[in-house]
């Protein structure tokens, strides 16, 4: 059968999740995957990242133990191996989401979809091989690593995020152009793992994007771990020998490397051809409005081609939005649409020590509340922290003076990306700092800190000096 009630271009942690979605709730849908379930995230991004992201922390932990009495000698990285582990633990994961589909018995057409017609009724989605007809369409097609200028990918010295996970040898020094968080977090899993690391950031801080504070902590740490920093910098001109590449930068000076990474950020794919129509767009992405649909109604976008906020997780609660939407439109269930606050989606970074925050930071809550209160707490005063070794950091939050209401949490620091959630959980109950005064921190862990930076706001933290 050919015909379909909803089409799902992308498989990606959108689209595939679209997929299952639409399915459980009694909607005929297809999903079309050019390569395998999982998109960006699954294969090439999230997990084999963070694979590599645990190997790094080990190793490195292995190294410090001394501190603590236990002595290993001879300790190595076989980085053969570990390219391995990762390539294993992204087979498991694909492969799962790939039989979830089997026992599902959703449609899945791995084929690229080349054209979109429109008909007098509905769609038509054409590939390689064959049409299908559809009523409604969702655009999960992703993003790529972005090239600029004169820098280009050439997969073998000048790497994309991409490329770099295919490495089968360390290399003996690395420059990474760009200080967002995918640059920041393969620089330190390759300076955990030995490699001499550089980066060149052109804004006047890494991780621009989060909390001042944060940034500048991450900063001071990187530095700490002999990760050459240069912000304020951009790279003029890329110079290739045989054995190294040669950057040129505006402030005079010059890096050699062996391998480049290149981290500028990413843009949007969808190189699909629409026949009868066209999408509306901004700077490339796909413009939608709060349901997600595009100027056309019965075309959805979602993911990374949206521009909202670039995270699987937040691709992954889009679909979910569509299938509500759709769920009322085709069966007249549900309530419809929920909204997404995109501020209130909690990000992580995967560097050493990770960095997890949700909700405002102190700069944009300034702006649109005008007075706050700010608690912080330092993981050197928590007892889980000291015990484990692990005292780099900080807790952060920010409250609203006016209704009590927490707008912002921010933390770096060990096990940051996990406690993050439970300042998630806070933002979006919209708790205020009375009721969170009575919650009860388990005694010894690291989310003491959260509870005893919400003390700091009102400067009641106990063991704050």
């Amino acid at each position: 059968m050919n015909k379909f009630e909803v089409a799902v271009i992308g498989g990606g942690p959108g689209g595939y999740t679209a997929g299952i979605r639409l399915q459980q709730y009694g909607i005929n849908a297809v999903v079309f995957e050019k390569a395998r379930l999982g998109g960006v995230c699954l294969n090439w991004g999230c997990i084999p990242t963070k694979a590599l992201v645990k190997i790094a922390d080990l190793y490195q932990e292995v190294k410090d133990r001394e501190q603590s009495g236990i002595f290993i000698s001879d300790t190595k990285v076989d980085f053969q191996a570990a390219m391995n582990y990762k390539d294993e633990v992204v087979e498991k994961l694909v492969s799962g989401i790939e039989y979830l589909y089997k026992r599902k018995e959703i449609p899945l057409i791995q084929k690229e979809v080349i054209e979109i017609r429109r008909e007098s009724e509905g769609y038509t989605i054409i590939t390689s091989e064959s049409e299908y007809k559809c009523d409604y369409i969702i655009l999960a097609t992703g993003s790529k690593p972005k090239e600029i200028g004169n820098l280009k990918f050439d997969g073998q010295q000048v790497l994309s995020s991409r490329d770099i996970l295919s490495l089968r040898e360390l290399p003996e020094s690395l420059a990474v152009i760009g200080g967002g968080v995918i640059g920041c977090e393969f620089a330190s899993i390759y300076q955990q793992l030995g490699v001499k690391v550089s980066i060149i950031e052109f804004l006047p801080d890494l991780v621009s994007m989060e909390d001042n504070e944060i940034s500048k902590r991450l900063q001071i740490m990187m530095k700490k771990r002999k990760i050459k920093i240069f912000t304020k910098t951009k790279v003029v001109e890329i110079e290739k020998q045989d054995d190294k590449v040669i950057l040129h930068l505006s402030n005079d000076k010059t890096i050699e490397a062996e391998k480049v990474l290149m981290s500028i950020g990413r843009e949007p794919v969808c190189e699909i051809k629409f026949n009868g129509f066209e999408l509306s767009r901004e700077k490339g992405f796909v413009t939608v409005d709060p349901e997600m649909r595009t100027n056309n109604k019965r075309i959805f976008a979602i993911g990374d081609l949206t521009g909202k906020l670039m995270l699987a997780h937040t691709a992954s609660k889009q679909a979910m939005l569509v299938a509500e939407v759709l769920k009322q439109e085709l069966r007249g269930e549900g309530e419809g649409s929920f909204s997404i606050n995109y501020s209130d989606i909690p990000r992580c970074t995967f560097t050493s020590p990770g960095i997890g925050s949700v909700g405002l930071t102190e700069e944009e809550a300034k702006e649109k509340y005008g007075e706050i209160e700010k608690g912080k707490f330092m993981f050197s005063a928590n007892g889980k922290a000291i015990a484990s070794g692990s005292t780099e950091g900080f807790v952060k939050v920010i409250i609203e003076k006016k209704t009590g209401l927490i707008r912002g949490m921010h933390i770096i620091g060990t096990e940051a990306v996990e406690m993050i959630a439970e300042g998630s959980i806070m933002i979006n109950l919209s708790a205020d700092i009375d009721k969170l005064k009575t919650l009860v921190f388990a005694h010894p862990t690291l989310s003491e800190a959260v509870g005893e930076a919400l003390e700091d706001s009102e400067g009641l933290a106990i063991h704050k000096m």
